[in-house]
């Protein structure tokens, strides 16, 4: 059973936009998951690129800062890529991961998107081309 699933991938020329989705099918409540987004691109080790810091702050890989943004639809259970400003570097399979959060006097956080062995849950990924 998949239980995070992407979708909203596709083939775009540079300088194009797509928004990528991940829908959340699991029975989560209205606890906070840490939700972050991966890609790998041929012949390269998948790589973090947006994730949330905790509840209110977002974090982004400096190759994709500016031009990607993270968000959350906590209601749809629904991540969000938008990804604007496209380049052929950008091409790549996507995944949403999700990771408990880190609790410590008071305090929640997420595991950064590099600590990636921390995100336990993965999607199944959906496809980016961008074409130059």
């Amino acid at each position: 059973q998949e239980h995070l699933v992407e979708s909203g991938g596709g083939s775009v020329q540079a300088g194009g936009s797509l928004r990528l989705s991940c829908a959340d099918s699991r029975n989560t409540g209205r606890s906070f998951i840490c939700m972050a987004w991966f890609r790998q691109a041929p012949g390269k080790e998948r790589e973090g690129i947006a994730g949330f810091e905790n509840e209110d702050s977002t974090s982004y890989a400096d190759s994709v800062k500016g031009r990607f943004t993270i968000s959350q639809d906590n209601a749809k259970k629904t991540l969000y890529l938008q990804m604007n400003s496209l380049k052929p570097e950008d091409t790549a399979i996507y995944y949403c991961a999700a990771a408990p959060p880190r609790h410590a006097g008071g305090a929640t956080w997420c595991p950064t998107p590099e600590e990636k062995d921390e995100y336990i849950l993965w999607g199944q990924g959906t496809l980016v081309t961008v074409s130059s």
